[in-house]
């Protein structure tokens, strides 16, 4: 190739300087002519055939292409090390530097056989735009050179080889992100700034969750199937995503469950809070900015918003009402304070209308800790295709967590343990808290001493408040008792009333006859 290159090289060099004895002595127009037949001349001696991509395109020049980003990627991990001059650059928080090929280099790759040749250049702009977005910038460009006969094997498989493996390398070295979205009024036109974000780094874990061992490989096997169902759900005619209700009490790992998920997938995670939205438009944006690959989370979402119970039917208004000047004004005040007027309808198109294809390799998760106050229409199959009910802690659940707080697999208390969280509800979350050492003297059997306290503790207090409940539920029923009695004593005296009045009603009548 760079023997090629050096004779053609020289070749253009003569024609060239033949080019420029051409141009002074004939005229522009006889030039152009020239130029044109002359450029068909040399497509058919040159036995190349160069493909540039540009670093942003221009139909949307403030974008960076993601076809210039996937082959950056492809050749840093495939090609790199054949280059004379690097560049660096460090990712994943300053843990990882990866090596890419500088300006003005080249570097060659193998295909089938078929050798191909990368350059990487970049453009001066010979003066600056005044209304582009980038025009006063330089921009980079690849290009791609291989023989003329290699052409459609090129275009048709090669480079599509070359961006699925940008791709997967992108996912495989990516810095997952924890996003959350920003209020509707601070959006900007000029720039997307819908979201916004940190790095997501929660430790959480299929193996640190503390869950009955049937339930999370269960959990598992559906992640794992749906990671895999591209072409399945391609075939049924679906859109590639899935949706999760995790409801149980405060403090049963909802969040850690979430966190989990994103981990073993390596999906981002996008927690919405749906009252800084301020209409379904402004839902659909959030949907259209958000990435494949990824978690929507709305947590607690039966005190997001007023999306619970039955449907509302609003009261007809009388026309002197609506013609109130007064209460227009009022109406008009309170419309500007009001939050979200994101309604239930608007959700749902969210979660499963035209508008939820729009992505793929999606899951939506909902939490709640009161199931039974969503509407039927929110958590149906289909929309939350899997329902999981994060309990309280069972001996199951606490073995596991014993192991990760106390590196304990079996101990002579465990029995009292098992047992007594038989007999009483507590949370994983306050499991964990008593088992959790809370000075270097602390050892495991003091934690689990301090675990049968707080059970017993939390026993006595249940059984108080059962006491408790039953006297209160006592009095509301006698105080219900009486109210009936006062209100029979009442109607009766009503009947009473009405029945002298009659009877004196008639005797006046028949007095009069």
């Amino acid at each position: 190739m760079i023997g090629d290159m050096t004779q053609l090289g020289s070749l253009m060099a003569v024609v060239m300087f033949i080019w420029a004895i051409f141009r002074q002595l004939f005229p522009d127009e006889f030039q152009r002519d020239a130029r044109k037949y002359a450029n068909k001349v040399v497509s058919y001696i040159y036995p190349y055939v160069e493909i540039t991509f540009h670093e942003y395109q221009v139909d949307i020049w403030s974008e960076r292409s993601k076809a210039f980003a996937s082959i950056e990627r492809y050749l840093a991990t495939h090609s790199s090390n054949k280059a004379t001059r690097l560049k660096a650059n460090v990712v994943k928080d300053c843990e990882t530097v990866v090596l890419s090929m500088d300006e003005h280099e080249e570097v060659t790759d193998e295909f089938n056989g078929i050798k191909i040749w990368w350059t990487s250049s970049k453009k001066i702009p010979q003066q600056r735009a005044l209304f582009s977005y980038r025009g006063d910038e330089e921009t980079r460009y690849y290009k791609l050179t291989c023989r003329r006969k290699h052409r459609d094997i090129i275009t048709n498989v090669y480079l599509k080889h070359v961006l699925d493996e940008g791709k997967a390398i992108a996912v495989k070295t990516r810095q997952r992100k924890l996003y959350t979205n920003n209020k509707s009024e601070n959006w900007s036109s000029f720039r997307k700034n819908t979201w916004s974000h940190i790095v997501f780094e929660h430790p959480s874990t299929f193996d640190t969750i503390a869950m009955d061992p049937k339930k999370k490989k269960e959990i598992l096997n559906d992640l794992m199937t749906f990671s895999k169902s591209k072409d399945y759900y391609k075939k049924v005619g679906k859109s590639w995503k899935r949706g999760y209700l995790l409801h149980g009490p405060p403090g049963t790992g909802k969040s850690s469950m979430i966190a989990a998920m994103a981990n073993f997938l390596e999906y981002d995670i996008y927690d919405l809070e749906l009252t800084s939205v301020k209409d379904n438009t402004d839902l659909r944006k959030l949907l259209i900015e958000t990435s494949s690959k990824s978690i929507i989370v709305i947590e607690d979402i039966d005190c997001s918003l007023d999306l619970t119970g039955q449907r509302k039917e609003k009261k007809e208004e009388s026309k002197e009402d609506k013609d109130d000047p007064v209460k227009k004004k009022v109406e008009e005040e309170e419309g500007k304070k009001k939050g979200s007027e994101v309604t239930l309808s608007g959700l749902l198109n969210f979660i499963d209308g035209l508008w939820s294809a729009c992505g793929s390799e999606r899951l939506i998760v909902f939490t709640t800790n009161y199931v039974e106050k969503l509407d039927p229409a929110l958590i149906r199959r289909g929309r939350m295709d899997k329902h999981i009910e994060m309990s309280y802690c069972c001996y199951e659940t606490f073995k596991v967590l014993a192991m990760n707080y106390l590196d304990v697999e079996s101990h002579e208390l465990f029995e009292s343990i098992g047992r007594m969280l038989g007999e009483t509800k507590m949370t994983p979350a306050d499991v964990a808290e008593n088992l959790m050492p809370k000075s270097d003297e602390e050892n495991a059997e003091i934690c689990l001493k301090n675990l049968i306290k707080a059970l017993e503790e939390a026993k006595e207090e249940a059984r108080l408040k059962a006491i408790e409940d039953a006297r209160i539920k006592a009095e509301e029923e006698e105080v219900s008792k009486k109210k009936e009695e006062v209100k029979n004593d009442e109607k009766k005296q009503e009947i009473d009333e009405k029945l002298a009045n009659e009877q004196g009603n008639d005797a006046k009548e028949n007095g009069v006859n």
